[in-house]
């Protein structure tokens, strides 16, 4: 008969000459001992590390055991000892049913993610989003699927152009939750995520080994859910839609090229100059939808430039707004759920940076990964389409979603980073 690892937090110096030092967890008769010190930043990553480091030594089932594990170190260790498939048991000392609540939402946004692109289309990725949010609260949730030709019907021209060329339609999902029970009540907020299921980059072709990992491409589709599913979970009391852009941007014959124009919705005309610059094309629907129904916040979460990655690195999120006020609150409540986000610059003269002589602007800058300041670009552009000029508006490129391989701190694959600090902004 199996049973749990046992795993200890002490407050004190590591003495033990068989280990090194640097050894985040040290393994004895009695279970698992991780030491702490006085700095608990450091504390936590020490915690998730020992989580990393009992999942490679194939520990399967492990009980965090004695005094010392609040709710912050359980999560800590809970994200190092995930493994890719999520099939490690895990035991709490306390705090069991947030905990729990947290990582199933946190697991079913990682098995997204995760899931091969013949698993996750944009259809699919839309029906699993809404049956996972109608489980959840039957009575106030309610959806909608626009797909294909309809959206060009309704005038959702970045979506379509996106993904025209798959044999799987393109499709925009939008989820109403409202607790309140009154049809007419105001919508708190708008969440919008890019749901790119499989990104080849267009003809502006990724490579091979760049191409391999883009079934994450609608990390920010699946953190927004899973930000408003745990905000349910919580007893969210507020009225709150999710908009997913949901396209697969592949080849053929009818793939949007190089130099078209694309006409949106509100008058703005775009010249693509890289069509692997398509998550910003897909979001710009999405932030125009946000504005049609005077959503008083809207945020939005993408992995949307590798300049973002190379910017803050894949252990935090980038955050831009032009609403300081709202992004410092961000910040804050990042710094409160143990998040890593960054703010990068983003100003209004940020939107001309993708000039265009043949349309009111470009999707990007006709060099390799846009040029300098590529995410801020990037960003620029879609404040062109956020309501209100930017007001309450936030922009996730969620630098941290996904790892190619694993590292010190997280398995292979998706880390649902940014999860906790949305859910609970929607509550603020």
């Amino acid at each position: 008969m199996s049973t749990a690892l046992a795993v200890f937090v002490v407050q004190q110096e590591f003495s033990d000459s068989a280990w090194k030092k640097s050894a985040p967890v040290i393994v004895g008769e009695q279970g698992a001992t991780i030491y702490l010190g006085q700095d608990e930043s450091e504390n936590l990553r020490k915690v998730q590390k020992a989580g990393r480091q009992l999942d490679n030594l194939g520990v399967s089932s492990a009980k965090l055991s004695g005094e010392g594990w609040d709710f912050e170190r359980q999560w800590a260790f809970a994200n190092g000892y995930t493994d890719t498939r999520s099939t490690n048991k895990l035991e709490w000392a306390s705090n069991g049913e947030a905990l729990t609540q947290t990582r199933n939402v946190v697991n079913w946004v990682r098995e997204l993610v995760n899931l091969p692109p013949m698993d996750i289309y944009p259809e699919s990725l839309a029906q699993r989003v809404a049956q996972k949010l109608e489980s959840l609260a039957p009575a106030k949730v309610s959806s909608r699927v626009i797909k294909g030709d309809e959206l060009l019907q309704e005038g959702w021209m970045g979506i379509h152009t996106v993904g025209r060329a798959s044999k799987r339609p393109p499709c925009m999902l939008v989820v109403d939750y409202n607790p309140t029970g009154n049809a007419d009540a105001e919508i708190d907020t708008v969440l919008v995520g890019k749901g790119i299921t499989f990104d080849s980059g267009g003809y502006s072709l990724k490579s091979s080994e760049g191409m391999l990992a883009m079934k994450c491409d609608m990390g920010g589709a699946a953190t927004v859910a899973g930000a408003l599913g745990l905000a349910i979970e919580q007893g969210l009391q507020k009225r709150v839609q999710l908009v997913l852009c949901c396209a697969e941007n592949l080849v053929d014959g009818s793939a949007y090229l190089l130099g078209d124009i694309i006409t949106y919705k509100n008058g703005l005309t775009v010249e693509v100059v890289n069509t692997d610059a398509e998550g910003r094309l897909v979001l710009a629907d999405g932030l125009q939808y946000a504005g049609e129904v005077g959503a008083k916040r809207v945020m939005d979460a993408a992995t949307l430039t590798g300049a973002a990655q190379v910017a803050v690195g894949n252990e935090y999120n980038a955050l831009f707004s032009v609403d300081d006020e709202l992004a410092n609150k961000a910040l804050s409540t990042a710094a409160a759920q143990r998040e890593n986000l960054w703010r990068l610059p983003l100003q209004p003269w940020h939107k001309e940076n993708t000039p265009s002589a043949f349309a009111d602007c470009a999707n990007s800058r006709p060099q390799k990964g846009g040029g300098t300041g590529g995410a801020s670009n990037a960003a620029g552009f879609l404040l062109r389409f956020a309501p209100n000029d930017g007001k309450g508006w936030l922009h996730f490129d969620i630098a941290g979603a996904y790892h190619n391989s694993a590292n010190a701190m997280w398995a292979t694959g998706a880390t649902a980073l940014g999860v906790r600090t949305i859910a609970a902004l929607l509550q603020d």
